[in-house]
């Protein structure tokens, strides 16, 4: 795609405020690179993708207030986080994660434990505690 042609989509997620890179071609025929705000198909693509996520975040949500998953399954979804990424933040092994998404094997956590996931979140102990209030 020759530079001047490169997509500038104004109407994206990020209001054309966001820029990505990608490669155009120059008036001497070389390749270079070129900042874009994105195209229609690409943001399609963006929406749809983040619509997903939302959908995986409220469908935890819903498993945690029915008492089918711990409030740390909530949080690890809205973060994007897998068992074994969060294992290695939180710095225990992955099967001891996979345990304190349980609601049993959060009912057990002890006060540090608590305080380790509050902080990968960003949240207090108490909210961690008090997932229904939220």
């Amino acid at each position: 795609m020759d530079i001047d042609k490169v997509p500038q989509n104004k109407n994206n997620l990020h209001n054309g405020s966001y820029k990505t890179i990608t490669y155009a071609v120059d008036k001497m025929g070389n390749y270079v690179t070129a900042r874009t705000s994105g195209w229609e198909p690409e943001d399609i693509a963006h929406e749809k993708a983040w619509q997903a996520i939302e959908k995986r975040i409220r469908e935890t949500k819903e498993l945690v207030l029915q008492n089918k998953l711990s409030p740390i399954a909530y949080f690890m979804e809205k973060e994007m986080l897998t068992p074994r990424r969060l294992s290695g933040y939180v710095g225990y092994n992955t099967w001891k994660v996979k345990k304190h998404l349980t609601p049993r094997g959060f009912s057990k956590l002890s006060t540090e434990q608590l305080n380790s996931y509050a902080n990968i979140f960003e949240i207090s102990v108490n909210e961690l505690i008090n997932f229904n209030s939220l």
